[in-house]
């Protein structure tokens, strides 16, 4: 392929390389990057490409290898290798022992009054505490999707007002 049909056909497919950049890193600053980065390897890659093969399916695989190679880059980067003779940093345990087991109090005190509440409140509350949404929660329990979100309402307010000391 003669070089400037190649360049016509790179720039012809910018705006199908862009989403494609987009749905890999999901931010439009990132894809341009990967859409310029990608541009610039096919450009310096020319005499690799094949004249008779598809030039968008050569360049969708340059993005997707660059952009998990970047990835693989930015994790490691972000791995920490402690070099002291002792691993100190590695067998530093912080304050969170203290702060897991208060909240691992409060969390019991938290269902301890979730569980004196009234049937028809604490079901609610579970169900929504556990993942369900408010829809799911007033299907499951064949009730008006108002009533389940007064009554997880009334129980926060119950909760905020039992556990003010805990804040």
């Amino acid at each position: 392929m003669k070089s400037v049909t190649f360049r016509n056909n790179l720039i012809h497919l910018q705006e199908e390389l862009f989403r494609f950049a987009y749905k890999l890193t999901t931010d439009r600053d990132q894809a341009n990057d990967l859409l310029q980065e990608t541009s610039l390897k096919a450009l310096d890659n020319e005499d690799k490409y094949m004249p008779d093969t598809n030039l968008k399916s050569w360049l969708y695989t340059i993005m997707r290898n660059t952009f998990i190679n970047n990835y693989h880059k930015v994790v490691r980067d972000q791995t920490f290798i402690d070099h002291t003779d002792n691993l100190y940093y590695l067998n530093f345990i912080p304050d969170c022992e203290i702060n897991n087991i208060e909240k691992t109090f409060e969390l019991k005190e938290m269902w301890r009054i979730v569980n004196t509440l009234p049937r028809d409140m604490r079901i609610p509350f579970s169900l929504h505490v556990s993942g369900f949404k408010y829809r799911e929660i007033a299907i499951k329990l064949n009730l008006p999707i108002g009533t389940i979100k007064s009554r997880i309402y009334a129980t926060r307010q119950k909760l905020q007002e039992e556990l003010k000391d805990f804040v």
